[in-house]
């Protein structure tokens, strides 16, 4: 077995959910969870098959996020694994309509940072073992940095 450091690559501008299914509907499924979260939502979508043709099966409602959900499966490469590229929404907005799909069985990570994969690859092909998604911390939040949080939270309509 060989340990594999893959990156993903997504315009800044874009969140990712990164997920593990199993079964070809997958697909199907995850476009109705998104198209019926958020009205007019721009995403691109590819899983991948993990028998028979052993495809990147693909979907979305935009044909450039699609061909970047695409490019990244290429590379993975990892059987039942999926990725929604996505503009102008948020997982926050799409995450529980994805984890109630019955294909769904593991999310790896929703995030608009960086994010490397972490595969192992054998004689049958790859898997992923978990995802670095971001950067390590720098330090713990201070008293101001409690108020920063909560304003943005005010600021963007979430209230506690």
């Amino acid at each position: 077995m060989e340990l594999k450091l893959v990156a993903l690559n997504f315009p800044e501008d874009c969140n990712i959910i990164l997920g593990q299914s199993h079964f070809i509907k997958t697909v199907e499924d995850v476009y109705e969870a998104m198209v019926n979260s958020v009205p007019g939502v721009e995403f691109g979508l590819a899983f991948c098959e993990a028998s028979g043709p052993c495809l990147i099966r693909k979907d979305g409602t935009d044909s450039n996020l699609i061909e970047i959900a695409v490019d990244n499966m290429r590379k993975l490469g990892a059987g039942h694994v999926f990725i929604v590229v996505m503009r102008n929404a948020f997982p926050l907005n799409v995450l529980p309509a994805i984890k109630d799909c019955r294909e769904v069985v593991n999310i790896f990570c929703a995030t608009a940072n960086p994010v490397q994969v972490i595969l192992a690859e054998s004689e049958q092909g790859r898997g992923v073992l978990g995802v670095i998604d971001g950067s390590s911390p720098k330090g713990v939040e201070l008293d101001t940095d409690i108020s920063h949080r909560k304003k943005f939270l005010l600021d963007i309509g979430y209230k506690r």
